[in-house]
């Protein structure tokens, strides 16, 4: 970042402040962890003189951002979905630039949502049970090619997971808020439906993914009523956010055999229960909300910081990519 900054900017790093990290990309860093009062006096100082972040700082997460760093101007997040936590911040809209990592993590999603079907259409579960009881006992498995996938909130991530499908000849299909003649091409989809047709897509889809973002208008999208319109073997997957579905509707249409196999990234509430009967379901993968992570992921956030910074610096805040609007919240 030093090296690409444009001139008169410091960028300044201090990573004895920071939490340690579990992961490549871990971003909130291990839960617990403290400062001593030098460097929380220290830490504060340099909030207190920043002019933009990259991220919403690890311990001042729920608080405005103004209460904690007064000449703030801009935030570089590392996520895509963060609406919802700019929201409940109290940042109004035109108060801050605050730029998201929408599309750096729509190939890795992408590869999660696959990964689910194809475990799904060749019976991964029957698989792992057949081998660990050491029988051999041929059977006819089903394949992707001719399904119809429904992308539910069919954005960047979801063109990609359409790109992907394609490879398998599948239908896609897909809904988005914004709904015209030329956004499905766009989206390289076989059909675009508007959000008043989510019944009609939901109930002639082979598989269905969700990947929306979290807004009030999207959250419980998925619930009783839509669950009872999935075909009988029906794939569900989803990797939006676990308010976007009735999670107990869910589990109802799990237990009667409605959805065959269910790829779960997400959840109502993270981390999942131990008593969560999602965990003990022989045809459910639960993923620790880490479909989006990936080894690349921090280069192209970095990517778009640095594209960002430059825009910035320059006055050209009509240049910044992936500026978070307030009000919709994506």
């Amino acid at each position: 970042m030093r090296e690409n900054a444009p001139d008169g900017v410091e960028i300044v790093y201090e990573p004895d402040l920071l939490p340690p990290t579990r992961y490549v990309g871990d971003h909130g860093g291990m839960p617990g962890h403290t400062l001593t009062a030098e460097q929380q006096e220290r830490w504060n100082g340099l909030l207190a003189s920043a002019d933009a972040l990259f991220d919403f700082p690890w311990n001042e997460r729920g608080r405005h951002p103004r209460e904690y760093a007064p000449n703030l101007k801009w935030i570089q997040t590392t996520s895509a979905g963060v609406g919802r936590a700019a929201q409940a911040m109290g940042i109004q809209p035109g108060e801050l630039v605050i730029s998201t990592a929408s599309g750096v993590h729509a190939r890795p999603l992408a590869e999660f949502v696959m990964m689910a079907l194809l475990m799904g259409a060749k019976e991964y579960c029957r698989i792992v049970s057949e081998q660990a009881a050491h029988r051999w006992e041929r059977f006819c498995s089903d394949e992707l090619s001719g399904k119809t996938l429904a992308i539910v909130g069919a954005g960047r991530v979801g063109r990609e997971v359409a790109k992907l499908a394609r490879a398998f000849d599948m239908r896609t299909v897909g809904l988005t808020r914004e709904f015209s003649a030329d956004r499905a091409a766009e989206l390289g989809l076989d059909r675009l439906y508007a959000r008043h047709e989510l019944h009609e897509m939901l109930s002639e889809a082979d598989a269905i993914v969700v990947c929306a973002p979290h807004t009030p208008d999207t959250e419980n999208m998925i619930g009783a009523a839509e669950f009872d319109l999935f075909k009988r073997g029906v794939t569900f997957v989803n990797i939006g956010r676990g308010q976007l579905i009735d999670e107990a509707a869910l589990i109802q249409k799990l237990r009667d055999g409605t959805i065959a196999f269910a790829g779960l990234d997400v959840f109502q509430t993270e981390p999942l229960p131990a008593d969560s009967p999602l965990w003990d379901f022989p045809n459910v993968i639960v993923n620790p909300h880490s479909a989006s992570t990936s080894h690349h992921e921090n280069g192209r956030i970095t990517d778009i910081l640095l594209h960002n910074l430059h825009a910035f610096v320059e006055g050209r805040q009509g240049d910044m990519q992936n500026v978070l609007d307030i009000e919709r919240m994506y």
